[in-house]
């Protein structure tokens, strides 16, 4: 996220299966709602009830689009974090409309309720995260860190985020 980006999290459900489609470029998008109610105790009748639900529309691109689309259903709760994003537009009728909405960068069920299985997603002719850092700086001088030294250099090592089956011998990461 940018300096400047008005930032939001949002706890709640989904509504409706979220809708993957893909570009005639081939970029991935989906798009969903996330009902978000508060619990308000209602003293007059001694009980917890929802209060006013905020529904915000949600879209998510390219891989994250993907992830979405394979794993998230109709009534999971999750957690969502991206950019508020405003946009404008003449309906059918000539009428201007708007929507905000939220562009996801980050999401995750919540286990506040229920449990969740983890798989990494294999993403296929991708470089290792320290091999992409690496390549952008290689050449220009820097001798240590993400863009040069032994640990910043494209190589074969398995890294330690390669899983449980991948020893990793080489050099700690900068961190």
């Amino acid at each position: 996220m940018s300096i400047g980006d008005t930032t939001l999290t949002v706890v709640g459900n989904i509504t409706k299966d979220p809708d993957l489609k893909f570009l005639p470029s081939g970029v991935a998008v989906v798009s969903f709602t996330i009902a978000a109610s508060r619990r308000v105790f209602d003293r007059d009748k001694n009980e917890w009830r929802d209060g006013d639900t905020l529904f915000m529309r949600c879209s998510a691109w390219r891989h994250l689009a993907e992830h979405i689309g394979d794993t998230l259903t109709k009534g999971t709760r999750v957690i969502a974090s991206g950019r508020l994003s405003q946009r404008d537009w003449e309906d059918n009728n000539g009428v201007q409309r708007t929507v905000v909405e939220l562009n996801v960068e980050e999401i995750g069920p919540s286990l506040k309720y229920a449990t969740a299985t983890v798989k990494k997603a294999a993403r296929a002719g991708a470089p290792h995260p320290a091999e992409a850092y690496a390549g952008a700086s290689a050449g220009a001088g820097n001798t240590g860190g993400w863009g040069g030294g032994e640990w910043g250099s494209a190589s074969s090592k398995p890294g330690p985020w390669d899983g449980a089956d991948a020893p990793y011998t080489g050099d700690e990461p900068p961190f």
